[in-house]
């Protein structure tokens, strides 16, 4: 049972991630001395991230504070709630509670960073709740999203009851059947909530989103026309769409394979926990299809995002290995762009297009709803739960503060309203709520292996060397500090050397010049030769042709 109410005041609520951003959401939940998790998400990295894979949340309060964390709540299994768990629980091993698709999704990640076995996962039905430490009580309620299983959360703890909803809409129609839990919702806020932490990814749109019902309708409209080869790149994580387009093969009967890393394994994990219903023979291996006739195929595909190396970025190249877009070729690219991808996915359609497929997206038809909520599901939410503070949460700044206004519309007023950001600590009580301090957070970056080796210096670098490349000069010294060899210049990004001899000479000789100077002031500091030698190249190119490549002198001794 919670701990008697009367004795505590206050409840503290970190945000991590996932307040003026889209993507790696985490909110710390802290009563007295235990601390509750929602949470632990990705966000993918945009152009300016050269090189780098995932960002993840700083989690160093989390570290200074692992012995007070009781563990971990999921709302859902999308990479930008579930994707940061492998670094998470790398350093802080604690029970993880979630529903059933959700910690199969979570298996899967974790299985691949060998994590699993000592992964503590507990399974909650969407309706039931699970005491976590002394202070918290969650109940797990059933929301519509664009992933099934996706709940939102009530958090009771001795102060009063959290709502957090940080992804859902409220969908009229589900194709699973499965709606909303609305009743529960309102009794909650016949009850009295706290706080509310809502989705704000939609809020600037106006009325409901639509059903995924109607993407049904387009789908069956594509395999009813189509007469060639089907290609559909979706959202790996969203099943309810892949039922959909396998439910078309079916009838229309086309045989149905998968390509991509993350698609192939999230069929292979909803299939085995009962979220995919195949029909027998209709999967075959990628291998086959050229043994099938067009009009008899149907591929499933990761890419809807243009990430460079998704099988659908490779087919559009021309680097895939079974699949070579041919024209005749549907491709049916159904989910929207994240923010930030928008370019990569117009160059994916693009060069589809110049292969000869017709490219059906979002833009042209109704091949994808969103799953989250638009303005009057927002107003519903807040209606429904009715709370005495709210937290929009779940979107870039300016989502934040358009839910924000629908807040105050619906009657919350704005001296309860808190737009956050991450590091923040909210503090409420019964009466009151404020903002008092703030803890480390920011983005850890994750390149390949290293996770938060590559920091704003090395990103500088690698943006200089993607924009201007780079000059190496190289000079052998002897034991004395006399030039014995060199210097020699090679470039690498910043000029084809056959082509700009004269440069390259003039450069040569300017560094000759400086190293002369320093010969004749004897000095033979390595350091100093290389600040000398970068000085006097650098200014001499910026004059010559206003640019400014990375210089990097390499002195060797014999």
């Amino acid at each position: 049972m919670i701990k008697e109410k009367n004795r505590i005041d206050n409840i503290s609520l970190i945000p991590l991630g996932g307040v003026g951003e889209i993507g790696k959401n985490m909110m710390v939940v802290e009563v007295e001395d235990e601390i509750l998790i929602v949470d632990a998400g990705v966000m993918f990295p945009e152009d300016d991230l050269l090189g780098i894979d995932l960002v993840i949340p700083d989690i160093t309060y989390l570290k200074e504070n692992k012995e007070r964390i009781k563990g971990i709540v999921l709302t859902h299994g999308h990479l930008d709630h579930i994707g940061a768990l492998p670094y998470v629980l790398s350093e802080i091993n604690v029970p993880v509670y979630g529903t059933k698709l959700t910690l199969g999704l979570v298996r899967g990640i974790l299985q691949e960073h060998g994590l699993l076995k000592e992964a503590y996962l507990r399974h909650v039905y969407p309706g039931h709740s699970a005491q976590i430490g002394s202070f918290f009580d969650v109940e797990f309620i059933r929301v519509n999203h664009s992933i099934a299983d996706t709940c939102a959360l009530a958090i009771r703890t001795p102060v009063g009851v959290l709502v957090y909803a940080s992804d859902f809409k409220f969908d009229q129609t589900p194709i699973n059947g499965e709606m909303a839990d609305i009743h529960r919702l309102a009794e909650l806020g016949k009850e009295g909530v706290l706080a509310l932490f809502s989705d704000s990814t939609n809020a600037e749109r106006e009325g409901y989103t639509m059903s995924e019902k109607v993407v049904s309708e387009t789908i069956n409209d594509i395999f009813s026309s189509t007469k060639d080869r089907i290609i559909v790149a979706s959202f790996a994580s969203n099943i309810n769409r892949i039922q959909q387009f396998i439910d078309s093969a079916y009838k229309y009967q086309r045989k149905v394979a998968v390509t991509g890393r993350s698609m192939i394994n999230n069929v292979e994990i909803a299939e085995e926990l009962g979220y995919l219903d195949i029909p027998e023979n209709t999967l075959v291996d990628i291998e086959e299809l050229g043994k099938l006739p067009d009009e008899k195929i149907m591929l499933l595909t990761t890419g809807s995002q243009g990430e460079p190396m998704a099988a659908l970025t490779r087919m559009a190249r021309g680097d895939h290995r079974y699949i070579n877009i041919q024209h005749g070729d549907t491709v049916v690219v159904s989910a929207a762009a994240i923010p930030g991808n928008e370019k990569s996915v117009g160059k994916t359609i693009n060069k589809l297009m110049k292969r000869g497929a017709e490219v059906i997206y979002e833009l042209v038809s109704g091949v994808h709803v969103s799953g989250h909520a638009s303005q009057e599901e927002l107003k519903l939410m807040l209606n429904l739960v009715q709370p005495k503070f709210f937290i929009p949460v779940h979107g870039e700044h300016r989502h934040l503060e358009h839910h924000a206004q629908l807040g105050e519309e619906v009657g919350v007023p704005r001296e309860n309203i808190f737009i956050t950001e991450p590091g923040s600590v909210l503090e409420f009580s019964n009466s009151d709520g404020q903002t008092v301090g703030s803890v480390k957070a920011g983005r850890v970056l994750v390149d390949g292996l290293g996770v938060g080796d590559v920091g704003n210096i090395v990103l500088r670098d690698r943006r200089l060397l993607s924009q201007d490349g780079i000059l190496i000069v190289v000079l052998t010294i002897d034991k004395s500090g006399n030039i014995i060899a060199g210097p020699d210049i090679i470039s690498r990004g910043f000029v084809y050397i056959r082509e700009s001899e004269e440069l390259i000479n003039a450069a040569t000789e300017r560094v000759e010049n400086a190293l002369k100077k320093c010969e004749e002031q004897n000095i033979t500091e390595w350091s100093t030769l290389k600040s000398r030698v970068k000085n006097a190249l650098g200014n001499f190119i910026y004059q010559k042709i206003k640019r400014k490549p990375m210089i990097m002198p390499i002195i060797m001794e014999v």
